[in-house]
């Protein structure tokens, strides 16, 4: 190496004795972390662990980097006990000594040495990777050792925390896993036979290679944080981990609805056969009520009323037949779908019976308003009006009549109603005007 220039002034004894602490007490700092970075767990299990991947390769460096951190304290050590030596030769120190301190403790006075492996695949301060010694100032080596102990305890912690939190969480997934298994195929959920019981397989086999990834290659499932500097700073990857967990739930919830298929079966079997009869029922009385609409009604266009569906029949037999050979992962599915299809089948039956008897629920409300306008006339005291009594009698005898023209029958209960009303506003006085006048009128 060339010679260095001057490291400036030469410090006096106050500056030196400050230095000198300073340093020492950055010794007493390096040390205690050193320590607890040989004895990390996290370094120790790296160290036995039999590593693939970018941890394989970070923990190469990493461990390169270690071995030349110790150097580096070593060179340090040296440095600063040579310094505590020159200082304690006199209690005032003479002027060489000052300058011999000066030197040591501000010019790049400490040259560290080491093999080509120990340096090999570790960073140095000026990329001289190749080289077999470096030459440091103690502030420049600190430094130095900041930078080294920073990016090695990084990569330490991230690994020891990913080891500590995924496979301890995947092996308690794996126990959840294989308790689903046992109960899925108690209820003949299994692989080829039940969407569910092909989710099961596929868990376990991501779940398994998951375990094997995390713990040969933690760093792959490591997130650093953004923007810290912090070593260590950042969380495991858990997106693999969450989504089988979710999987696994979706799974769970799909057996308990099986096993409550195999607890209620029966029940909700004696409730679809009600549902169905209902519909069958209601669909016989719109039947029936349709030839009853058709002599009664005249012009007017009734709906066809079908059969019952006999593939809904055919479908609640083949869930008595699933019931009694105990295959509830069948039977699950196929109940959900006849329950609503049955309840499909039950209100289209009510929508039928509805539209068949609508000509027939417009003639009662006829009749109904037709009543209601003769009692209405009769509490005004006009009850034996002769012209009201003709219009009453002729909508009375198209609303009563079979076959009944609604249409007709509506505009007879109208003019009733509106003859009343006009009685109603300007009641006739009986000597300016007779029965006969009334029936012109209606004639007119």
């Amino acid at each position: 190496m060339g010679v260095t220039g001057p490291p400036g002034p030469v410090m006096d004894r106050d500056e030196v004795d400050r230095a000198l602490a300073r340093l020492g007490a950055e010794y007493e700092a390096i040390e205690t972390s050193l320590l607890a970075l040989q004895d990390h767990s996290g370094r120790r299990l790296l160290e036995g662990a039999a590593l693939t991947g970018v941890t394989k390769e970070r923990w190469t460096s990493a461990e390169a980097s270690i071995t030349l951190l110790w150097a580096y304290f070593d060179a340090y050590t040296d440095a600063l006990r040579s310094a505590r030596e020159i200082r304690s030769r006199r209690r005032w120190s003479s002027q060489g000594d000052l300058a011999e301190l000066t030197e040591l403790l501000r010019g790049e006075s400490v040259t560290v040495a080491g093999s080509a492996t120990a340096t090999a695949n570790a960073p140095t301060l000026h990329g001289n990777s190749g080289k077999l010694s470096e030459q440091f100032s103690l502030v420049t080596l600190v430094d130095r050792m900041n930078e080294l102990y920073a990016t090695s305890l990084d990569m330490v912690v991230a690994a020891d925390a990913v080891w500590s939190a995924l496979p301890a969480r995947i092996d308690l997934l794996a126990a959840e896993l294989q308790r689903t298994r046992k109960l899925a195929h108690s209820v003949g959920v299994r692989p080829g036979e039940h969407p569910a019981g092909d989710d099961l397989e596929r868990i376990t086999r991501t779940l398994t290679h998951l375990r094997e990834q995390v713990v040969s290659d933690p760093l792959a499932y490591w997130l650093p944080a953004q923007g810290s500097s912090a070593p260590g700073g950042g969380r495991p990857d858990t997106t693999v981990y969450d989504r089988e967990a979710r999987a696994l739930e979706d799974v769970r919830r799909e057996i308990d609805a099986v096993l409550t298929v195999r607890q209620d079966a029966e029940q909700r079997l004696v409730r679809l056969r009600d549902v169905l009869s209902r519909a069958d029922r209601t669909l016989a009385e719109a039947r029936i009520a349709r030839g009853e609409v058709l002599a009664k009604i005249a012009a007017t266009e009734v709906p066809v009323v079908s059969g019952p569906p006999t593939a809904l029949q055919e479908q609640l037999a083949t869930a008595a037949e699933y019931r009694r050979q105990a295959q509830w992962h069948r039977l699950s599915p196929l109940l959900e779908s006849l329950e609503q299809k049955a309840e499909d089948e039950l209100l289209r039956a009510r929508e039928s019976l509805s539209a068949v008897t609508q000509p027939l629920a417009v003639r009662a409300e006829l009749r109904g308003r037709l009543d209601a306008y003769k009692a209405k006339v009769a509490r005004h005291g006009l009850a034996e009006d002769p012209f009201l009594i003709e219009r009453y009698d002729a909508a009375r005898r198209m609303l009563w009549s079979a076959p009944c023209d609604l249409r007709v029958a509506e505009q007879a209960v109208l003019r009733y109603q509106q003859a009343a009303a006009d009685l109603f506003r300007s009641p006739r006085v009986p000597e300016q005007s007779g029965p006969e006048d009334r029936r012109g009128e209606a004639q007119s």
